[in-house]
């Protein structure tokens, strides 16, 4: 998975989604709008038609997976990645200990 940086701020996608929706009417299609307003705030159009779609996902317009529901299970998969790694790491601790003390017991 890449990481990229956010080049626009919160403020600035929003008002670029705000922009799709309220003049899409001027223009033939969807896609026609998202392409003339994505060239005025410097950015690809596939990128402002990816935000106009998960706004519409935010607010119920469209089916898929909300932001908040996303990111909070996003959240909980890294703590049960590190919870599982964190289990691993005391089972093999717990073994080794097991083994040493065994060995210490039959010793002479």
């Amino acid at each position: 998975m890449s990481k990229t940086t956010n080049k626009f701020s919160p403020e600035v996608r929003a008002r670029a989604v705000r922009m799709v929706l309220d003049h899409e009417k001027d223009h033939p299609s969807r896609w026609a709008a998202v392409v003339s307003i994505a060239a005025k705030i410097g950015c690809a159009a596939q990128t402002l038609l990816e935000w106009v779609k998960k706004a519409e996902i935010d607010a119920g317009k469209r089916a898929g997976v909300p932001s908040e529901m996303a990111d909070r299970l996003k959240a909980l998969e890294r703590e049960n990645r590190e919870l599982r790694q964190a289990n691993e790491i005391l089972r093999k601790a717990s073994a080794y200990f097991a083994m040493a003390e065994l060995d210490r017991r039959f010793k002479p």
